[in-house]
């Protein structure tokens, strides 16, 4: 079976993505356990050891296999939209997607392996959430996702009316 290009490349990325988010959970749970903070920059950013058994900022705790079942569910759609369907018709669409599902990926697998998920980026300069690697990749994926289909329906408007 013949990849075509831009599918190889995206498959490559979000292994990479992946292999980031989970050595970098990795390195944290042997460094970070049971230890104090440790700063990173100074009045910026820490490292903490943080486990998140919900979703982004801890809700819905417990909910561990609907959580699993729903990333499952998307990962799956998202992915058969990039390389069966319409995604792979538009560069910008087609990599925003895959850094969605890289992140939820990493994610998914702390959640299946460990029944939680690992965090340990703790901005200090505002009162945030803990995060990950993989919480960055589906929160930067996002907004470019927003961001295109913002573009999208612009250039959709326009288009209609240079059809009048």
């Amino acid at each position: 079976m013949k990849l075509k290009n831009k599918n190889f490349w995206c498959i490559v990325m979000i292994v990479v993505i992946v292999a980031i988010d989970q050595v970098t959970k990795y390195f944290a749970k042997l460094y970070l356990y049971g230890k104090e903070a440790v700063t990173f920059i100074k009045g910026v950013v820490e490292f903490v050891y943080a486990e998140n058994t919900g979703v982004a900022f801890s809700m819905f705790s417990g909910g561990r296999w609907l959580f699993i079942v729903l990333t499952c569910v998307a990962v799956v759609a998202c992915l058969l939209y990039m390389f069966k369907g319409k995604g792979k018709n538009n560069l910008w669409l087609f990599w925003s997607l895959g850094v969605i599902v890289s992140g939820a990926i990493g994610n998914l697998i702390d959640r299946v392996f460990l029944g939680y998920v690992i965090d340990f980026i703790n901005p200090t300069f505002v009162n945030f959430a803990v995060f990950n690697i993989a919480d960055c990749a589906v929160t930067l994926g996002s907004v470019s996702l927003i961001a295109y289909l913002v573009y999208d329906i612009f250039k959709s408007e326009k288009k209609e009316k240079e059809n009048e």
